[in-house]
C-alpha cells in the first residue's frame, strides 16, 4: 500500500473510486452521484486542487502480481486558517477491509496538522449511511451541520470534531443552538402560515403544528415533527421543509421519506455500519 499525492491524469481513475464507493454506501439517486463527480473530480476540477496549496489531495495504490498497480481510495481535505478539514474520504468497494481508510484518514491529519493546522474536522454528507461511525471511530463527534450546493444540488454535511476541542468551527462549518434556531426562523416554510404566534400547515382540513425545534436532515431540506395541538403533545407526524408536504413515510430503519419530493434522511444505527470500511 503507498499513500502518495495524485496525478493530473490519474482523475478518471479517481472518479471511479468515487462513484463505484458512493453507489455501494451514499443514500444518493445515481443522477446525484454523476453530478457530484462531475462538478467535484472532473478533469480540471482536479487539476485545479493540485495546484492549490491549500488542499490536500492523497490516494492509495495498491498491487498485486496479477492485477497490477490501481488506485484503491481518495481523501481530499483543505485548509482554513487554524482549522483542517478532510472534505471527502472513498475507498473503493473492492479493496476494503484492508485498513485504507483508516491510513487515509491518519495521513491527512498528519499532513493537514504538519502544514500548520491547529485542529481537524472531518464533515460528511448526511446521505452517506457507512461514513458517520467510521470517523467517530477515532473519537470525533458531531459538532455541527453545513449545507453545501454541488452540481445544482442542496446537500447536508454533518461536521465532525474532536471532543475536547473548545474553539470555533472555521464560518461555514460554525453551528451553536441560537444559529440553529435563527436559521430555522429565517428560512422559508412552504405551505405554512402562522396562527396565534405557531407555524401551522394543514392536511385535509387538519391542522398541523411545525416543531421548529425537533428537526432532522434531510438531502434536500429539513424534516420537522408535527403535532395536533398547540403544545405539542400529540405528534401528527413530520413536514417536509424542502415542498411544504406532510406526506411523509417511516419505514421499519426509521428513515423518513418524503412523498411528494423525495427528500429524505436516514438514522443511522451501529448495526448499519459496514466494518470493512475501516
Amino acid at each position: 500500500m503507498e499513500i502518495r499525492e495524485p496525478e493530473p491524469d490519474e482523475a478518471e481513475r479517481i472518479r471511479e473510486v468515487v462513484d463505484s464507493s458512493m453507489t455501494t454506501s451514499f443514500r444518493l439517486s445515481p443522477g446525484q452521484i454523476d453530478g457530484i463527480t462531475d462538478d467535484q473530480f472532473g478533469d480540471d476540477a482536479v487539476a485545479d486542487k493540485i495546484d492549490d496549496e491549500n488542499t490536500l489531495l492523497h490516494v492509495v495504490e495498491t498491487g498485486d502480481e496479477i492485477e497490477g498497480t490501481t488506485i484503491a481510495g481518495f481523501v481530499e481535505g483543505r485548509l482554513a486558517d487554524e482549522w483542517g478539514e478532510v472534505n471527502w474520504l472513498f475507498v473503493d468497494p473492492e479493496h476494503r477491509g484492508k485498513g485504507i481508510g483508516t491510513e487515509l484518514y491518519e495521513t491527512a491529519n498528519e499532513t493537514l496538522r504538519d502544514r500548520g493546522a491547529e485542529h481537524v474536522c472531518v464533515t460528511v454528507l448526511e446521505a452517506n449511511t457507512e461514513g458517520h461511525q467510521f470517523v467517530e471511530q477515532f473519537g470525533l463527534e458531531h459538532n455541527g451541520d453545513r449545507r453545501i450546493e454541488v452540481a445544482e444540488e442542496s446537500l447536508v454535511k454533518y461536521v465532525y470534531a474532536d471532543v475536547d476541542v473548545d474553539v470555533e468551527l472555521p464560518t461555514e462549518s460554525r453551528t451553536t443552538d441560537s444559529d440553529n434556531e435563527a436559521d430555522a426562523a429565517g428560512e422559508e416554510f412552504p405551505e405554512t402560515e402562522t396562527t396565534d404566534g405557531h407555524l401551522t400547515t394543514t392536511d385535509d382540513g387538519e391542522t398541523a403544528y411545525i416543531a421548529r425545534d425537533e428537526e432532522e436532515s434531510g438531502t434536500a431540506a429539513s424534516f420537522f415533527v408535527t403535532y395536533e395541538d398547540e403544545a405539542h403533545e400529540e405528534q401528527y407526524g413530520y413536514y417536509c421543509a424542502n415542498c411544504g408536504s406532510l406526506d411523509v413515510t417511516m419505514d421499519n430503519m426509521d428513515r423518513l421519506e418524503c412523498s411528494d419530493c423525495g427528500n429524505s434522511h436516514a438514522e443511522r444505527s451501529q448495526e448499519s455500519y459496514d466494518d470493512s470500511y475501516l
